[in-house]
């Protein structure tokens, strides 16, 4: 890839938009990651820059597993509890660093290809090919699309999970933040009142 892989990051809003070209996904409580891939290496790389391959074993294990030997995916490292559910804490304390997963949501490259230009519903559909043959570890994050968006929404509050992430189908890959990335967060959820991560 020629250009420098920088995460894009969604911008905050009040409202989920409901229009046919958004697709919707819930935003899960973790630490923001990239798995690097080449041949036989594997990198784990945070929102910081920082490198995490030592930390957390299954997501490095899940990538080597997966048929394509070089591609990057994007996603969201978590723990989750016995409910299926996120759980920030238990990440964060490192005591089950070995059960960490990775929802992927985006795929940036492939095969040595670059798919930032890409519209994300092409992304979308490399991400689930790459990812057809299901490994423990990583998984395909959901999504849905359209006007479900404000009543998945409220399902997901009550729900008491963290909240939601809209994007916009037609658009690529941008670094920073992201206008067609739109992040609306449940204000009951512990995530609301805690400091961001800075990783």
């Amino acid at each position: 890839m020629s250009r420098r892989l920088e995460f894009a990051l969604p911008v905050k809003a009040k409202v989920v938009p409901s229009g046919p070209d958004w697709l919707h996904e819930i935003k899960h409580d973790g630490y923001r990651m990239m798995v690097i891939r080449e041949h036989a290496r594997v990198r784990l790389i945070t929102r910081g820059g920082l490198d995490w391959t030592d930390r957390y074993p299954w997501i490095v294990e899940a990538a080597l597993k997966i048929r394509q030997q070089r591609f990057v995916i994007d996603g969201e490292a978590v723990v989750l509890g016995g409910d299926g559910i996120s759980n920030f804490d238990d990440l964060h304390s490192r005591k089950y660093d070995d059960q960490v997963q990775l929802y992927a949501f985006d795929l940036l490259a492939g095969g040595g290809d670059d798919y930032r230009k890409l519209p994300l519903s092409l992304r979308k559909q490399n991400l689930a090919r790459l990812l057809a043959r299901r490994v423990d570890g990583i998984h395909a994050a959901p999504f849905e699309q359209g006007e479900i968006g404000p009543d998945l929404f409220r399902h997901i509050c009550l729900m008491g999970l963290e909240g939601l992430v809209s994007k916009h189908r037609e658009r690529a890959y941008g670094a920073g933040r992201c206008p067609h990335w739109l992040k609306v967060k449940n204000p009951k959820h512990p995530a609301y009142r805690r400091v961001q991560d800075q990783f």
